[in-house]
């Protein structure tokens, strides 16, 4: 069991740049393979970006995501690079469950944990 905890959205302008950060707790970070996914009005959830469990491989929707890992403070960070008013949305982190820490997980029916999410906001 797994508590996922998002942080770092907010409003920024188009073309700019931010990070969010998800703390996990109750579980070493180390055990899972993690994700990005975001959700915007009207839209499914999507998948963002995937890291396996020791940063060994990343996956991208898009080149201007960025995942990595810091296991020793149970983070994972998702960096955006300019923005478009498109990327508005929560955006969610997820990790993938214990049997799956090595591998790139894509949809979001592979993930067993969720957290709450945290907006970003998007100006044009």
């Amino acid at each position: 069991q797994v508590q996922l905890v998002e942080s770092g959205g907010g409003l920024v302008q188009a073309g700019g740049s931010l990070r969010v950060s998800c703390v996990a707790s109750g579980r070493a970070l180390s055990n899972y393979a993690m994700g990005w996914f975001r959700q915007a009005p009207g839209k499914e959830r999507e998948f963002v970006a995937a890291i396996t469990w020791n940063g060994g491989r990343t996956y991208y929707a898009d080149s201007r995501f960025t995942i990595s890992r810091d296991n020793a403070k149970n983070t994972v960070y998702l960096q955006v690079n300019s923005l478009k008013p498109e990327d508005a949305a929560v955006y969610y982190c997820a990790a993938g469950g214990s049997t799956n820490w090595g591998r790139i997980l894509k949809t979001r029916y592979e993930y067993a944990y969720w957290g709450q999410g945290t907006q970003v906001t998007v100006s044009s």
